[in-house]
């Protein structure tokens, strides 16, 4: 609590095994499988999460699923969950206290999924403008689809508009700056320009994503990866014909 980290990984594999283990001792087998938690996973635990659930429904031939804070709460304020809510949740809650809004953490990129990012089209975009250093960019890149890949688990909706925010502001710095580079011939700046603007555009940004600039300057590489922006004249035709891994 209030997260659930990659941390409780091994608790989780643990379960599932000792509920498998228990099923074919009596004879039974499992079709349906259900993780419930009391609070969300973050961004290196979805991603854990995701890959993770996906090789287990294969290797055993059954269906998982998450119920985490999110989907709880659903259940809870459902009026099939309302009887049970009144019992066992509301005569025992008290006010709220203040919320402490949280630091979000800037993670380093392992070796293998730094390597794994060279295929990526943000990074080929980089290398037809010419950069060469690319670390900073592919650490960029990984924090801000951490970000993305919470917000899209857990589904809250208010976090889903401020990130879809985000991207349109985002978005807009990158068009504007495009344009006018265009227009002057100095599309060799445009990289630097973006930045400088992002930077000053940081604080304006939804408050309820806990962004640091890092994951600001990322989210703008995610633009690109989707296809949407790109670094050259000629990007549209380099993500038209560059293949995903």
């Amino acid at each position: 609590m209030p997260k659930t980290t990659a941390s409780q990984s091994q608790q989780i594999r643990e379960s599932l095994a000792n509920g498998l283990k228990a099923a074919a001792a009596n004879g039974h087998t499992i079709t349906l499988w259900i993780l419930c938690i009391p609070s969300s996973m973050d961004g290196p635990a979805a991603q854990w999460w995701d890959g993770w659930k996906k090789r287990q429904e294969k290797a055993h031939g059954l269906v998982i699923e998450l119920w985490d804070e999110t989907k709880l709460m659903k259940k809870l304020l459902s009026p099939e969950g309302d009887q049970v809510r009144r019992a066992y949740y509301e005569p025992f809650t008290a006010p709220a206290a203040p919320a402490q809004e949280q630091i979000r953490l800037v993670l380093d990129v392992e070796e293998d999924r730094a390597a794994a990012l060279d295929s990526a089209l943000f990074v080929r975009q980089m290398t037809e403008a010419g950069h060469v250093e690319l670390d900073s960019a592919k650490r960029q890149f990984f924090n801000a689809d951490l970000v993305a890949r919470e917000v899209a688990h857990k589904g809250v909706p208010a976090e889903v508009a401020a990130l879809s925010s985000a991207d349109a502001t985002l978005h807009g710095v990158w068009e504007m700056q495009f344009n006018e580079c265009s227009a002057e011939g100095t599309l060799a700046a445009l990289h630097g320009r973006v930045w400088r603007e992002v930077r000053g555009e940081h604080d304006k940004l939804p408050k309820v994503l806990r962004l640091e600039v890092t994951h600001s300057w990322g989210l703008v590489h995610r633009l690109v990866d989707n296809r949407r922006a790109g670094w050259v004249t000629h990007w549209r035709q380099i993500a038209s014909g560059h293949a995903d891994d």
